[in-house]
């Protein structure tokens, strides 16, 4: 039997070019929706539920497509893989704005699924071919990654009204950064295949199981406990701004803000993570900013909203980093590196797309947003329990014989 084509190693600069490329696209598209939620709405002719549903349904197509990715990358290979999810998210976007309100749920749907692959997929190529540049690679593409993610939250009510593209247009311009990327991913996708031998000759192995690790079900539980706070925030904090009196283009600015601020903690946190025997006290702080602006927004959302979206900006940017970074830390190679971020994201995303809909339910039953911000406040004292587990020098797998 002949054996699959693989790829040759990449060089490291233009590897992490095509790295950024992938990262870019894996947040704006979302992060745009929330500022002009309102507009979509109007137009569409939503309920607030159907519009909760919009907003959540990217996340859990991450949770449906993030176990399929791995396996996916082992039978065609990882560039092929990424090459078609961004294939996949370029047309979920055309489709999200081609007009009927069927179409804006099903493009949402297919661009969530194309970017589950990016997600669980990134850390597992950083692992297989830039072993030596972990800390460095990860923090470039999770910084590249938020800092897309706070443009897209600042900009779409900018281009939607001023502008005058409306919503569909605010969304459509995301199109053009996933272009760039096919140019890149394409032509690498024509020349790699499968790997089926390791470097040094040995055949590859199948992943360990990650269910029947301890180590493996607390990071995911990291994940889920975090991304859970990420979504909900992204959802319904420019919505509790505004009804303590901040005015519609502050809180989308201030969205923008929080993307930003997490930028400090996106550079040094990976950096910082692998550098480190264990991760606990990294942990520690983060959730202790994350508990702060929590708290903060229980009892004076509005007078300092700058304060806690920067505070929570810085929170939110850590843990995202530590997650992504303990898929690689708590695991030996890349394939056990997908495994772990499959399931971690499948099971993580699962639970936090309960968050937009939870959240939007408590503050219709109670008419405020004190208790849907202790439920968040909550959340980030479970993400600190999660993530001291979590950041123990452990390691998931399995004997290989």
């Amino acid at each position: 039997m002949g054996r699959t084509r693989s790829a040759a190693p990449a060089r490291p600069v233009l590897l992490a070019t095509a790295i950024v490329l992938v990262a870019i696209n894996l947040r704006a598209s979302i992060t745009a929706v929330g500022p002009i939620v309102s507009d979509i709405r109007a137009d569409l002719g939503l309920s607030s539920a159907s519009a909760g549903l919009l907003t959540t349904l990217p996340v859990l197509a991450f949770a449906l497509a993030s176990p399929l990715a791995g396996p996916l990358s082992r039978r065609v290979g990882i560039e092929r893989t990424l090459a078609g999810a961004l294939v996949l998210l370029l047309g979920g976007i055309l489709v999200r704005v081609a007009g009927p309100t069927w179409a804006a749920f099903a493009g949402t749907a297919l661009l969530g699924i194309a970017i589950a692959a990016g997600n669980v997929l990134l850390p597992s190529l950083v692992t297989r071919d830039l072993p030596k540049r972990m800390g460095p690679v990860t923090s470039l593409y999770v910084t590249v990654m938020v800092s897309f993610a706070g443009i897209a939250s600042t900009i779409s009510v900018p281009l939607a009204d001023d502008a005058g593209l409306g919503w569909r247009g605010a969304l459509a311009v995301w199109a053009g950064p996933v272009a760039v990327g096919l140019v890149i991913w394409l032509p690498r996708a024509a020349r790699s295949g499968p790997r089926e031998v390791r470097p040094g000759g040995e055949r590859e192995v199948r992943p360990t199981r990650m269910r029947r690790s301890a180590i493996a079900w607390q990071v995911t539980a990291y994940m889920g406990l975090q991304s859970f706070a990420f979504y909900v925030l992204v959802a319904w904090l420019p919505v509790l701004l505004e009804d303590d009196g901040v005015s519609a283009t502050t809180a989308g600015a201030l969205m923008g803000v929080m993307q930003a601020a997490s930028l400090v903690a996106t550079i040094a946190v990976p950096v910082l993570a692998t550098r480190a025997t264990h991760q606990r006290w990294l942990v520690l702080v983060s959730s202790a900013l994350g508990v702060f602006a929590a708290g903060g927004l229980v009892v004076a959302p509005g007078d300092l909203a700058l304060l806690w979206t920067v505070t929570v900006g810085v929170a939110g940017g850590s843990t995202l980093s530590l997650a992504l970074a303990f898929f690689v830390l708590r695991t030996r190679d890349g394939a056990d590196a997908a495994a772990l971020s499959g399931m971690a994201q499948s099971l993580g995303y699962g639970f936090a797309a309960a968050g937009p809909f939870v959240i939007g339910a408590l503050h219709d039953a109670t008419d405020g947003w004190t208790v849907p911000a202790v439920v968040l406040l909550a959340d980030w004292v479970l993400i600190l329990v999660a993530g001291l587990a979590a950041g123990r020098r452990r390691v998931a797998a399995e004997p290989r014989r």
